[in-house]
């Protein structure tokens, strides 16, 4: 049986970009990106998490880093031109993007919001982002996978 294609899969596929798709096995409890990492037999490195934040223009901003880092917000808004900077709460991030917690693709969303790209991907042959829905990752060139979601590559943004 084929797998079911994502709104990002379908996104890359039509900009014809090419990916792997890779998979792992979805538990009950929340999944944190390392672990997701080493369940799809990754470098922690290349693997990277989807965060949504809103500014203090009540704007919202996408935030790719490194599955072992943690955002820092006031980084994040100075980055993003904002005053401040909060994360969206668990509970919006449906109505927000369309995508679910620990499916967050930064490929596909609802609208296309502004993205921030931690420069460090570029370190990187390819890197893994969630593919639209837990248990499904997506392994692509950082700089296709920007494309993508009109993102920017930028230094730190983390702690």
């Amino acid at each position: 049986m084929a797998q079911p294609k994502t709104n990002a899969m379908r996104i890359l596929e039509k900009e014809k970009i090419p990916y792997e798709m890779l998979t792992y096995p979805v538990t009950e409890e929340h999944q944190d990106g390392v672990t997701v990492a080493k369940l799809c037999g990754q470098d922690v490195n290349a693997v990277f998490k989807t965060l949504v934040c809103k500014g203090s223009s009540k704007n919202y901003f996408v935030f790719v880093v490194p599955v072992a880092e943690e955002l820092d917000l006031k980084k994040a808004a100075k980055t993003a031109g904002e005053k401040s900077m909060e994360m969206i709460h668990v509970n919006d991030i449906n109505k927000i993007t369309g995508y679910i917690r620990g499916g967050c693709s930064p490929i596909g969303m609802k609208k296309l919001f502004p993205t921030f790209i931690h420069e460090s991907a570029l370190e990187q042959k390819a890197i893994i982002v969630s593919g639209g829905k837990r248990g499904f990752q997506i392994k692509a060139d950082p700089q296709q996978l920007a494309s993508a979601c009109k993102g920017q590559f930028v230094d730190i943004i983390f702690r």
